[in-house]
């Protein structure tokens, strides 16, 4: 029978989980067998199925299914060691091409996996030396459509990602198109088979062209021509024969428009440009008239439903927390829709609502999070909006989580949690780190600094003014301050951590600020030298770099030299803890050997924990614990100024 998204709430968990007493290690237990979604649910092209990734649920990420019409439990497709994505369903909605990650490395092998019987058919080579990208079957059965930096004639890895048409049955791989330049490359295959659809970034770093294929390979071209520093984001409608597309002009302005194939005339849907500028993404599900429109206000989702044709507005009413639609329902009730719902105390749960009654406690939850799990939403620390001034008086907002104490408790500090990307923003979501540093009785800052999406394009180009390392470190030293001066943060007591971007921040942090506003960094898979990070990191993500900072090393050595922790590891005061993925191939290990000889040579004591399993990011819910614990163990003799124990951790 359908369940109602509402859960009745237990009191017994409320007073187990908040309960000052309650060990820590219980808590992140529950926590950590919390699913968690690892992308973007996919429905299939009938429209009678939603696959999405569990992360939390298994060893490792794997793929799950469920019919939306919510008439049957979610079935678990892949039970691997090894994290599985989805990457797309097959035309017929029977199947699922998915891929398979090992230890991290992101060099994916693909399968094909049957909704009926469960099989796991593999359709490219076990440990591949190239990256794949993408992987649509032809509706032929036979071909399959997938990017590769690989060049299959010679046997040799290539920085471009060349455009593939896979015969399975005989093994050929027809290379259907040949981009000249790396760049991140996802080939979108139309319904009908005919045609390939990717992006380039040949001419430009900080620009992005779309292109055509056709499945023979015989006409490559540029389409939407809007110059060479222009950024197009183009994708398939159903039909197959009209591209949707959202363009950044060379003058930084958005709009979205329809591209007709046969006609090759374009047709504006959101001109406005302010308007335009808050769109983040927008696709037509199948069996829609409808362009989903991801808008994103003040880092809150904003989503409205534009009719194709006639260009009516559904706005979705605002809800608390984060409402996506997905695609209709198929069926003759048009108003019922699937969707992805989340907050910070509500984990991202798919499904099901009317639009005629866009409410929480109205919709019908099909993945049943919570069924799963012993946690209630009263468990979670809610997310507040807190405001601030960087030091150029532009607005800066984060999400403030307070430190869940017994009455008569301090908290124990501070942890400024930074959002990788940059092009990227925190939501008003869960997120597990979060919770737990706040049930271990500390704040938590996460804080959307200038580059950042979800504050319209304007905000998000901002980064680019100085480039990576400048006045957005500038925004989370300001935001420190202001917590300070709010009496919320202790001087001496307050730590920085994050992934990626939101590692190199810490390190830019901890390298440029005094102990008193930054006492202690946990930098995670965080680029330390950005030399070495251009030449040893995945050739598709060179070009971010080039456009972040206005140019290659080559091209501008003093600018790579002056935003480089590495270069400025002798300021450090506080405590350090390096934390990497040995199996990385975006910020590399380099980055953390060359900084751990720099750091050896000036003196300065660190400690390394390292996760030989991991790649970008540590995922698995077993060194997530190991991880967990060992930060919140940092950050507490941090700030209680505990003698540094000798020698250093490995």
């Amino acid at each position: 029978m359908p369940r109602s998204f509402r859960t009745p709430f237990r009191p017994e968990h409320l007073l187990r989980y908040n309960h000052p007493a309650m060990r820590r290690e219980e808590f992140l237990e529950a926590l950590l067998s919390l699913p968690r979604l690892g992308d973007w649910p996919r429905v299939s092209p009938d429209g009678q199925w939603v696959a999405w990734v569990w992360l939390n649920v298994g060893p490792a990420a794997d793929v799950w299914v469920v019919p939306t019409d919510g008439s049957r439990e979610p079935q678990r497709l892949t039970d691997t060691p090894e994290n599985t994505f989805v990457v797309s369903w097959t035309p017929d909605s029977r199947a699922l091409i998915v891929e398979e990650d090992r230890g991290g490395n992101e060099r994916v092998r693909l399968f094909r996996v049957a909704l009926e019987g469960e099989t796991r058919e593999p359709l490219t080579e076990p440990d591949p030396p190239y990256f794949t990208r993408g992987g649509q079957l032809h509706p032929n059965g036979r071909w399959l459509v997938y990017g590769a930096n690989y060049d299959f004639s010679r046997r040799q890895e290539i920085e471009p990602t060349w455009i593939y048409r896979h015969d399975l049955e005989t093994g050929e791989r027809l290379p259907l198109a040949k981009p000249e330049k790396g760049a991140f490359v996802w080939p979108q295959l139309n319904l009908p088979g005919t045609h390939v659809l990717y992006t380039r970034k040949d001419r430009h770093p900080a620009g992005q062209q779309a292109w055509l294929v056709d499945i023979e390979g015989r006409e490559d071209r540029e389409i939407l021509k809007f110059g060479d520093r222009a950024k197009v984001e183009p994708t398939w409608l159903p039909d197959g024969k009209r591209v949707l597309f959202l363009v950044e002009t060379e003058t930084k302005e958005r709009r979205l428009g329809l591209w007709d194939l046969e006609t090759e005339e374009i047709r504006w849907l959101v001109e406005d440009p302010h308007k335009a500028q808050y769109i983040e993404q927008a696709f037509v599900p199948y069996h829609s008239e409808y362009v989903v429109v991801v808008a994103v206000r003040e880092a809150r989702l904003r989503p409205y439903l534009l009719h194709v044709e006639t260009g009516e507005e559904i706005a979705l009413p605002e809800v608390p927390g984060n409402l996506l639609p997905l695609a209709p329902c198929p069926g003759p009730d048009s108003d019922n829709w699937v969707g992805v719902y989340s907050s910070s105390r509500q984990p991202h749960e798919i499904v099901r609502f009317s639009l005629r009654d866009v409410r929480p406690e109205a919709f019908q939850s099909l993945s049943r999070v919570w069924d799963r799990t012993s946690l209630r939403p009263e468990d979670l620390t809610p997310a507040e909006d807190m405001r601030w001034r960087s030091s150029d008086g532009l607005e800066i907002q984060g999400w403030l989580y307070r430190a869940r104490t017994s009455p008569g408790e301090n908290p124990k500090g501070t942890i400024v949690y930074i959002h990788g990307g940059p092009t990227a923003h925190s939501t008003d979501s869960l997120n597990p780190q979060i919770q737990f540093f706040s049930h271990c009785g500390f704040h938590v800052l996460d804080p959307n600094y200038r580059g950042s999406t979800g504050f319209g394009l304007e905000f998000q180009e901002k980064i680019k003014e100085d480039g990576w390392g400048g006045r957005e470190q500038e925004d989370i030293k300001a935001g420190i301050e202001a917590l300070l001066a709010r009496g919320i943060a202790e001087p001496y007591k307050v730590g920085v951590t994050g992934t990626s971007y939101g590692g190199y921040s810490s390190w830019c942090l901890i390298t440029r600020y005094p102990p008193e506003l930054v006492a202690a960094a946990a930098p995670v898979c965080g680029m330390t030298d950005l030399v070495v990070d251009y030449e040893t990191t995945r050739p598709d993500l060179r070009p971010y770099s080039e456009e972040m900072l206005g140019g290659s090393p080559q091209e501008i050595p003093e600018k790579y030299y002056e935003r480089s922790p590495i270069n400025f590891v002798q300021n450090i005061k506080g405590k350090l803890l390096i934390v990497q993925g040995m199996q990385d191939p975006n910020v590399t290990p380099e980055n953390v050997n060359a900084v751990r000889q720099r750091l050896d040579e000036a003196g300065i004591p660190y400690e390394v924990l390292a996760f030989e399993d991991e790649g970008h990011g540590i995922y698995r819910p077993k060194n997530l614990r190991t991880l967990y614990l060992r930060l919140v163990e940092f950050f507490e003799q941090a700030f209680q100024g505990e003698p540094r124990h000798p020698g250093k951790e490995e």
